[in-house]
């Protein structure tokens, strides 16, 4: 069974709790890494400070709303990074503004989900994602040195 390797990218600890029990509780065997601000989120994707040994993701979580860097900038950090640019990025928020979703798509988002309210529905959700990404889509086998 293919396994996968989540950074999430979430300040809200309800949120960061739900989907962690999400990924927990399902069948399939994967790795979650949670980091809580933008600025945290590129030392981890360019594995730097504490992060110089942190495994690349296969998938990135990433809210629009986060301390000192949003989502946005975090997006166009990444997408501006030839070594990890190929990391499909999930925007996973609260926020349904229209500016939201198209300043995401407009910076190559792959995929934009507004979070619901509910927890049984979020936690529906987040399985969703994890079964796309997982049981569908081929993610790329060999990660740039």
């Amino acid at each position: 069974m293919k396994s996968i390797h989540i950074l999430l990218v979430e300040d809200n600890e309800g949120d960061v709790f739900l989907t962690t029990e999400a990924f927990n509780e399902s069948k399939i065997s994967n790795k979650l890494s949670i980091v809580r601000d933008g600025w945290e989120a590129i030392q981890f994707l360019e594995k730097k400070g504490k992060y110089t040994t942190a495994e690349s993701p296969d998938l990135i979580l990433l809210d629009v709303n986060l301390p000192k860097m949003n989502g946005h900038e975090v997006l166009i950090n990444i997408k501006a990074n030839d070594k990890i640019k190929h990391i499909p990025v999930i925007m996973l928020t609260t926020s349904s503004s229209e500016q939201d979703i198209y300043q995401s798509y407009k910076n190559y988002v792959n995929c934009y989900i507004t979070k619901p309210i509910e927890a049984n529905d979020f936690l529906k959700v987040v399985s969703s994602i994890e079964n796309f990404w997982i049981s569908i889509v081929e993610l790329p086998k060999v990660k740039p040195i």
